[in-house]
């Protein structure tokens, strides 16, 4: 008389959450290209890594599933599901890092070292050509006294040096940023103010951000006044802040380094 082998139970939850973790980081990837190309269109562009994003969350969640059906049934599947697991898991850790940063930051998108007379942007044809004919609006007092709660350090620097060699320092710290300086007036004139109009990209996704400086002569010198502002969202997750305070750091070693 044979005997008949009880088959043992397979999930196959967990090879499914390798293969989409796999194509995840595919999409990601691609989608990612995308949206640091200048040339293509942002919004879709930030839709595709969206998507793709969501895809190592399903993965992830397949996995679970057939974490479950292991537990409970003793079926195979475990190092298939562990992979699965451990990719989408890379594909989601920088977001999520984002995410949770943000979620601890006030939800603004301009951030600026003076909140009671922020610099105000170019309205030249140049200017406004290089935001493709955006102005940023003023976030507003609520805004504002958000920023101050969030970011006490971002704060206006002072310099003991001519209003024009403060102007060049800040120029030549817009470039060692890499930012795309789009219009620059000296100090002088009716106003006496100097101004720096420049656009900067994101480290990550690259995208165009909008900045102003603001060189203020003094009695005892010159006062530096940097104004950040996110083009997509109300949410910039520090972004503008963090440029500010490179920003500013840069100024302040190059004009260590002249005197």
């Amino acid at each position: 008389m044979r005997r008949l082998l009880a088959e043992e139970p397979v999930t196959r939850a967990g090879p499914l959450a390798r293969r989409v973790a796999f194509f995840s980081v595919i999409a990601s990837l691609i989608a990612l290209m995308l949206v640091r190309d200048p040339r293509a269109d942002g919004p879709a562009a930030l839709a595709a890594l969206a998507a793709g994003l969501a895809t190592a969350l399903l993965a992830i969640l397949l996995a679970g599933f057939a974490f479950v059906r292991v537990w409970r049934e003793g079926a195979r599947g475990l190092g298939a599901a562990l992979g699965g697991l451990l990719v989408a898991g890379l594909v989601l850790a920088y977001p999520a890092y984002a995410g949770l940063r943000g979620l601890r930051l006030p939800a603004i998108a301009d951030v600026s070292t003076d909140t009671e007379n922020p610099p105000a942007f170019s309205r030249s044809r140049l200017a406004f050509a290089a935001r493709d004919g955006r102005y940023p609006p003023d976030p507003g007092p609520q805004a504002r006294e958000r920023q101050r709660a969030a970011y006490p350090q971002i704060a206006p620097l002072s310099l003991d040096i001519d209003a024009n060699e403060a102007f060049d320092i800040a120029r030549k710290a817009a470039v060692n940023r890499k930012w795309q300086i789009v219009e620059a007036i000296r100090p002088g004139g009716r106003i006496g103010n100097g101004r720096i109009d420049a656009v900067a990209r994101g480290l990550v996704l690259n995208r165009p951000d909008d900045v102003t400086v603001r060189v203020r002569p003094r009695a005892d010198g010159a006062r530096i006044d940097v104004r950040s502002a996110s083009r997509i969202g109300s949410r910039d997750f520090g972004g503008n802040a963090d440029r500010i305070r490179a920003y500013l750091d840069e100024v302040a070693n190059l004009a260590l380094a002249v005197k």
